[in-house]
């Protein structure tokens, strides 16, 4: 069921808008080694640079279809699918089978699990990375072995360069690790050499991005800190922040809009089972702290809360609900609580499924016909093209361009090309004298082309 949830229908619903686009291109010039990056791409709120592993990651992925740029899509498929297996797996060994299985089973019908893995976004395999992170953490300390700790240092590289809110899993492992050493006084040489390791490994995969931050002044740093700075400093913001976060986490995982003190109520209800395992070897208590200090450092920050910010959170809570629903062992009741909570949480997540009610938006074949429709119209070597009303929007039909070898000008270069095209993604008005930057630095003054593909505008403008 996980297999044809997340394949049906994708590549007629698969997101491809400028981002993907963007992806596209920079995957494509790494396969054909005409460029390595050394950065990600940029946050959508700060412009804070991601690092590259996503990139390097899924770039096989376009060379199997052959630069087809579905194949992108259908490798964040296919680790999501690998993710339900992993995730069995882990909570089995770690817990046990009802655990396990029924936690895979929110995992496979999550609606916003589901929308993670149909599209090519770098936060769409975190809660995969996130959860292999906090695997890897509790490994190291159970069988003490270097390489998981090496592996816990990997991959928590991985997982911040796929999202920065990935940042705050640093907390509650380098609280467990802490703690490990105090306990481990006899062997604190060994302990410090596996630690070493773990920082080692995680510092050689973010080398990249620590380097560019050396060599920029710690641009990256301060653009992340600006973000939390701005977002306000009162405790009260803070305590608002927390409970918001816990609200937009239920919303989005089960798919459930609780009222402000159900909120209030389960989060101290996880507090409190908390502090009751402080002092007890266990699992679960590490499971718990990872998810509350995450919680809480989200609480630092006051924007939007999208979706995708939770990837840190959705396999902990759904691991920990899992969890609680087996708990009362024994007692009658317990399997069909269980029953009705799954049954439940499917029916409310069925309704989020867009290909079972909608037509599909063939985003990929839409940019593939209008950058055909540019191609075709193209007659100097020097041209660019963008879109209007989101400029780099543009990349999408960038993208084809490049690989049919009509490669259009770099997008923001200084370079002045002799023919532009734009593309009309909404209404838009005035076409010449329009103050997007493109246009006014290209500064056309006459249309000598107009087309329409599948109710969108293409424009040709000279000077």
């Amino acid at each position: 069921m996980g297999i044809f949830l997340r394949f049906y229908k994708l590549e007629g619903f698969v997101t491809f808008l400028g981002d993907q686009g963007r992806d596209a291109i920079i995957v494509k010039r790494i396969i054909t080694l005409e460029h390595f990056p050394a950065i990600g791409p940029p946050t959508s709120i700060g412009q804070v640079y991601l690092g590259p592993f996503y990139y390097y990651f899924i770039a096989p992925w376009l060379l199997l279809f052959n630069y087809q740029p579905v194949g992108l899509a259908f490798g964040v498929a296919f680790f999501s699918v690998i993710g339900l297996l992993i995730n069995y797996m882990v909570v089995k060994e770690l817990f046990d089978k009802k655990v396990a299985l029924i936690s895979t089973i929110f995992l496979t019908f999550s609606s916003v699990m589901i929308d993670f893995s149909r599209f090519s976004w770098n936060p769409n395999l975190l809660p995969l990375f996130a959860l292999l992170t906090v695997y890897f953490v509790i490994k190291s300390l159970k069988t003490n072995k270097w390489y998981f700790f090496a592996l816990s240092g990997a991959f928590l590289s991985f997982s911040i360069q796929l999202h920065y809110l990935s940042l705050f899993l640093i907390l509650p492992i380098s609280i467990i690790y802490l703690i490990d050493l105090l306990k481990e006084r006899k062997q604190l040489i060994h302990k410090f050499v596996y630690l070493f390791i773990c920082l080692f490994s995680f510092i050689l995969f973010s080398s990249p991005l620590i380097i560019f931050d050396l060599r920029h002044n710690f641009l990256n740093s301060k653009l992340f800190l600006a973000l939390f700075k701005s977002s306000g400093s009162t405790l009260l913001t803070k305590f608002n922040s927390l409970f918001d976060s816990f609200y937009f986490l239920n919303l989005y995982s089960l798919n459930i809009n609780l009222n402000r003190f159900l909120v209030y109520l389960l989060l101290l209800f996880l507090l409190l089972a908390f502090i009751t395992l402080i002092k007890r070897s266990s699992n679960f208590k590490i499971f718990l702290l990872f998810f509350l200090l995450t919680m809480l450092g989200m609480s630092f920050y006051n924007g939007p809360k999208h979706p995708h910010y939770f990837g840190v959170l959705y396999p902990l809570y759904y691991i920990i609900i899992s969890y609680f629903l087996v708990f009362p062992k024994g007692t009658s009741w317990e399997k069909y609580l269980t029953i009705f909570f799954v049954i439940g949480f499917i029916f409310l997540n069925f309704q989020k499924y867009p290909y079972f009610k909608h037509p599909s938006n063939n985003q990929i074949a839409l940019a593939q016909n209008i950058a055909q429709k540019i191609s075709d119209n193209v007659k100097k070597e020097k041209f660019t093209v963008t879109a209007l009303p989101e400029k780099y929007s543009d990349a999408t039909y960038r993208y084809f361009l490049e690989t049919w070898g009509k490669r259009a000008i770099e997008k923001d270069s200084l370079d002045k090309a002799d023919e532009l095209f734009v593309v009309c993604e909404k209404k838009c008005s005035p076409i010449i004298g329009n103050p997007q930057w493109d246009i006014a630095y290209f500064a056309p003054n006459k249309i000598v082309g107009e087309w329409t593909v599948e109710n969108v505008k293409i424009y040709k403008l000279v000077r």
